[in-house]
Protein backbone atom coordinates (compact mmCIF):
# COMPACT_ATOMS: atom_id res chain seq x y z
CA UNK A 1 0.00 0.00 0.00
CA UNK A 2 1.27 3.45 -0.92
CA UNK A 3 1.92 5.97 1.82
CA UNK A 4 -0.45 8.91 2.20
CA UNK A 5 1.57 12.07 1.53
CA UNK A 6 -0.35 15.25 2.39
CA UNK A 7 1.06 17.48 -0.34
CA UNK A 8 0.49 14.96 -3.13
CA UNK A 9 -2.60 15.17 -5.30
CA UNK A 10 -4.50 12.52 -7.22
CA UNK A 11 -2.90 13.96 -10.36
CA UNK A 12 0.56 13.24 -8.93
CA UNK A 13 -0.22 9.57 -8.52
CA UNK A 14 -1.79 9.40 -11.97
CA UNK A 15 1.33 10.98 -13.53
CA UNK A 16 3.60 8.48 -11.80
CA UNK A 17 1.34 5.57 -12.72
CA UNK A 18 1.10 6.65 -16.37
CA UNK A 19 4.85 7.03 -16.82
CA UNK A 20 5.50 3.77 -14.98
CA UNK A 21 2.87 1.72 -16.85
CA UNK A 22 3.87 3.04 -20.28
CA UNK A 23 7.59 2.96 -19.40
CA UNK A 24 8.16 6.17 -21.36
CA UNK A 25 9.67 9.62 -21.11
CA UNK A 26 6.96 12.22 -21.74
CA UNK A 27 6.09 15.91 -21.51
CA UNK A 28 3.28 17.29 -19.35
CA UNK A 29 1.25 17.92 -22.52
CA UNK A 30 1.52 14.25 -23.59
CA UNK A 31 0.69 13.09 -20.07
CA UNK A 32 -2.27 15.51 -19.92
CA UNK A 33 -3.68 14.18 -23.18
CA UNK A 34 -3.67 10.69 -21.70
CA UNK A 35 -4.87 11.20 -18.14
CA UNK A 36 -7.38 14.05 -18.56
CA UNK A 37 -5.72 16.88 -16.62
CA UNK A 38 -4.63 20.23 -18.00
CA UNK A 39 -1.09 20.67 -19.26
CA UNK A 40 -0.65 23.70 -16.99
CA UNK A 41 -1.61 21.73 -13.89
CA UNK A 42 0.61 18.82 -14.84
CA UNK A 43 3.56 21.09 -15.56
CA UNK A 44 3.36 22.36 -11.97
CA UNK A 45 2.88 18.87 -10.56
CA UNK A 46 5.79 17.43 -12.59
CA UNK A 47 8.06 20.15 -11.20
CA UNK A 48 6.91 19.33 -7.67
CA UNK A 49 7.42 15.59 -8.23
CA UNK A 50 10.89 16.34 -9.62
CA UNK A 51 11.75 18.43 -6.55
CA UNK A 52 10.69 15.47 -4.40
CA UNK A 53 12.87 13.06 -6.39
CA UNK A 54 9.95 11.04 -7.79
CA UNK A 55 10.44 12.23 -11.37
CA UNK A 56 13.56 13.15 -13.32
CA UNK A 57 13.62 15.88 -15.93
CA UNK A 58 15.48 14.43 -18.90
CA UNK A 59 15.44 17.56 -21.07
CA UNK A 60 13.61 20.89 -21.30
CA UNK A 61 10.14 19.35 -21.33
CA UNK A 62 10.25 15.60 -20.69
CA UNK A 63 10.12 13.54 -17.51
CA UNK A 64 10.58 9.95 -16.39
CA UNK A 65 9.91 8.09 -13.14
CA UNK A 66 12.95 7.74 -10.87
CA UNK A 67 13.89 4.75 -8.75
CA UNK A 68 12.38 6.60 -5.78
CA UNK A 69 9.18 7.07 -7.80
CA UNK A 70 9.09 3.35 -8.51
CA UNK A 71 9.57 2.62 -4.81
CA UNK A 72 6.73 5.02 -3.97
CA UNK A 73 4.41 3.26 -6.43
CA UNK A 74 5.32 -0.08 -4.84
CA UNK A 75 4.53 1.33 -1.38
CA UNK A 76 8.13 1.11 -0.24
CA UNK A 77 8.72 4.78 0.71
CA UNK A 78 8.06 6.29 4.11
CA UNK A 79 5.56 9.17 3.92
CA UNK A 80 7.60 11.20 6.41
CA UNK A 81 10.51 11.23 3.97
CA UNK A 82 8.32 12.74 1.24
CA UNK A 83 6.60 15.18 3.61
CA UNK A 84 9.79 17.25 3.68
CA UNK A 85 8.90 18.40 0.13
CA UNK A 86 5.61 19.91 1.28
CA UNK A 87 6.18 23.58 0.39
CA UNK A 88 4.94 24.70 -3.02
Amino acid sequence: MRPRVDWMTQADERVLEFLHEKDIVASPSVIAANIDYTQENLSRRCRKLTDAGLLQRVDASNYRVTDLGELFLAGDVDAEFLESYRSD
